[in-house]
């Protein structure tokens, strides 16, 4: 069996003047179903939040970019590391019947600043635990207009199962939708997705590769909400999210990955190529020239400084591979704008409250 770490939470400090804060990066939501006591996300993130507090990181950042999903279990558990107790997502099934799947835990692990990370490929797991984090004012929501908008569940059946000693070979099966995922407010995840308290676009900000693109998807809809109160963890959350927008705005690299994104959906509108070959070799040449521009996106620098926590730092020292993959992933975070955006906003939000922040040995079970 060959463990890829790629595809599992891992952390870093990330270091601002004398103020650190937390990223967590979170590929999917994996759990194993044959055996509970295997790694599972919601545990492993656990973990790194542990880590990252023996730290005194002031913020925390959950990277939710490009994960697709995995276990509800897991999204839900997660989502209880940061809220006291209450409902998390509601499941609709096909008779109709509401269930509302909660957190049970009062033991809050992380009660300080948050922001969730996500874009166009966020989908399923992901827009349930940035969803429920929205709704419950709990942590702040940066990235892509919206995320993927899968709000279905579907199951096999699989047609062999009527038919023994079928002669005409394998009938294959039917995938069939049996639940549909709402949010705590009522609104389903279904099309519409998550949509983010602060836009950043990306480079694949105007294709066609959400749940609304694929023919006959299912409509969005609402139910009632559930019973949940927002916990209201800012004072000036408001204020925040005008100020990031408006830096968002006015930022010259935003607007340039803006420009970008419009380039790459107009080059992928473009159905026709000339034959002639001198047209064809100057459209090239007038594209290599125009995508010069775009160059400086890989050469962004946000000035923010990523370190290993002590943990880390003890296992690179034991496994180079490891350490040559924390500094690539450090590298490519030291020319991340989101993570740059992410840091502006966990440094301006005020808790409403005075309590301060629980350490891994301080905390207990409120209930």
């Amino acid at each position: 069996m060959v463990e890829i770490e790629e595809t599992y939470a891992k952390s870093s400090v990330i270091k601002k003047g004398d103020k650190s804060y937390g990223i967590i990066d979170l590929p999917r939501f994996y759990f194993d179903m044959e055996d509970r006591r295997a790694r599972n996300a919601a545990t492993d993130i656990k973990e790194e939040i542990i880590k990252l507090k023996n730290e005194n990181i002031e913020g925390l950042i959950i990277d939710l970019r490009n994960n697709g999903g995995g276990s509800l279990k897991t999204a839900i558990d997660i989502a209880g590391l940061f809220i006291e107790r209450g409902p998390v997502v509601q499941v609709l099934d096909g008779a109709g019947k509401v269930e509302t799947l909660e957190d049970r835990d009062r033991t809050v692990l992380w009660d300080g600043a948050l922001v969730l990370l996500v874009n166009e490929f966020s989908a399923s797991a992901s827009e349930i635990l940035a969803a429920a984090m929205q709704d419950y004012k709990r942590g702040v929501v940066i990235g892509s207009q919206q995320t993927y908008g899968k709000g279905t569940v579907q199951n096999l059946l699989d047609l062999n199962q009527w038919l023994h000693n079928n002669p005409h070979g394998d009938l294959g099966g039917l995938k069939i939708t049996t639940q549909k995922f709402y949010r705590i407010n009522g609104g389903s995840t279904q099309l519409e997705g998550v949509k983010s308290d602060v836009v950043i676009p990306n480079r694949f900000s105007y294709l066609e590769m959400g749940e609304r693109d694929y023919k006959n998807p299912m409509a969005y809809d609402k139910i009632n909400p559930a019973k949940f109160s927002p916990v209201n963890t800012y004072s000036n959350l408001d204020e925040v999210l005008a100020n990031s927008r408006k830096r968002v705005a006015e930022n010259q690299q935003v607007q340039l990955i803006e420009k970008q994104a419009r380039w790459i959906k107009n080059q992928n509108d473009l159905y026709l190529v000339p034959l002639n070959f001198d047209k064809y070799v100057a459209e090239i040449k007038l594209n290599e020239e125009v995508t010069k521009e775009f160059d400086a996106l890989s050469e962004y620098q946000n000035n923010l400084v990523f370190v290993s926590h002590l943990q880390d730092t003890k296992l690179k020292k034991l496994d180079s591979v490891l350490a040559e993959k924390k500094e690539r992933w450090h590298k490519n975070l030291a020319q991340d704008i989101y993570v740059e955006e992410a840091v502006y906003v966990l440094e301006e939000l005020k808790l409403a409250t005075n309590s301060a922040i629980k350490r891994p040995e301080e905390l207990v079970n409120k209930g």
